[in-house]
């Protein structure tokens, strides 16, 4: 009798461990939405408006199966119908918290990134994709660099708000008051005005360090970039003040003169004249002249 009631624990044991792998390996396997001009990261919440069928029919989907889904950049927003190819293998796993059927059509939905993740294969499927992903861990071992990475990082930031009139003080606020160094390099990633592939670049960096001192080199560059720009507006605007104010001068001067009855052709002569009898020439060159 123990060793019978042994074997059948033992068997039941067996199956729930099964269940678990088949459970473990359902969770992998999610929808994808591909992504126009974006790249969402880890604990960032973005609305987006989806219009594309297939796209429409993976958020169907996954609002079935656990809200979950996978979420990664096309390489090229022009594509309307992108390929395996045409869009980027590391992503983020994503949760929906909310969506709404527009009358249009459209779909307005609410998605939070939950976990970095890579795309192993894509699963045949005719009505949108769906792909096996990896989820990828980061790597973490806080040093002194971390933590001298974290306040140079936050130090730019705070620079960059005061240059960037889009981010508001309740942005910096919550970036400020961020503890945990990953979470802290894609927050701030997700908030510079920066090419899509530098973003992107940033996603597939599992090592945090790296990632901060990236994300630190993006900040000071556009920094360097919004400063520069400032420069170059001001010098314009000088500029542009001088051309006016010369413009108005020369406006005043003329209505000053029709106002004396001296046409331009009369005070042309006149200042003719007056260069010639300067000059000194001799009397029959004076005559002449």
């Amino acid at each position: 009798m123990f060793l019978f009631g042994r074997n059948k624990d033992s068997k039941e044991e067996k199956r729930e461990e099964q269940k678990e792998e088949m459970e473990k390996k359902e969770m992998s396997i999610l929808p994808l939405l591909p992504l126009r001009d974006v790249v969402v990261f880890p604990h960032m919440i973005i609305p987006l408006f989806v219009g594309r069928k297939k796209s429409i029919a993976a958020l169907e989907h996954a609002m079935t199966m656990g809200k979950k889904l996978f979420l990664a950049a096309q390489k090229s927003a022009q594509i309307d119908d992108p390929s395996q190819k045409d869009i980027f293998t590391v992503g983020t796993v994503g949760k929906i918290l909310q969506l709404l059927k527009l009358p249009d059509g459209t779909v307005k939905v609410l998605i939070e990134g939950v976990k970095r993740g890579k795309i192993v294969k894509y699963l045949p499927n005719p009505d949108f994709f769906l792909v096996e992903i990896e989820e990828i861990e980061d790597i973490l071992n806080p040093t002194v660099e971390t933590e001298a990475l974290k306040r140079s990082l936050v130090s730019a930031f705070e620079e960059y708000a005061q240059l960037n009139p889009k981010i508001t003080q309740e942005i910096l606020n919550a970036v400020t008051s961020i503890e945990e160094p990953d979470r802290l390099s894609d927050t701030v990633a997700a908030h510079l005005a920066v090419k899509l592939e530098h973003k992107q670049k940033v996603l597939e960096i599992n090592d945090v360090n790296k990632r901060l001192e990236l994300v630190l080199g993006l900040t000071r560059g556009e920094i360097a970039i919004i400063k520069t720009e400032q420069r170059i507006k001001a010098r314009v605007k000088k500029q542009m003040e001088k051309t006016q104010r010369e413009y108005y001068l020369r406006e005043q001067m003329k209505a000053i003169k029709r106002e004396l009855g001296e046409d331009e052709e009369t005070v042309e002569i006149k200042e003719l004249e007056d260069r010639i009898k300067a000059a000194g020439l001799p009397e029959e060159a004076e005559k002449v002249a």
